[in-house]
């Protein structure tokens, strides 16, 4: 089996389940207040942004073809 094949599917598993967990704890936080609290809901935000961008790279929407 080619490399890259595995390479795209452990990348999608990986997202699939960081991105999960990124927005529960996103959801799970977004009534708190303060700086510290602001910090990582937006860090959240960002890791879950960037699960989505790769997931659509792992499928072959965004990025290199082949």
């Amino acid at each position: 089996m080619d490399l890259a094949i595995i390479e795209r599917g452990v990348a999608l598993i990986g997202a699939i389940v960081v991105g999960v967990f990124a927005l529960i704890a996103l959801k799970d936080d977004w009534h708190a207040k303060g700086l510290d609290n602001n910090t990582t809901k937006l860090l959240l935000g960002l890791m879950a942004f960037g699960c989505i961008m790769v997931f659509f790279a792992a499928i072959g929407v965004i990025g290199p073809k082949g």
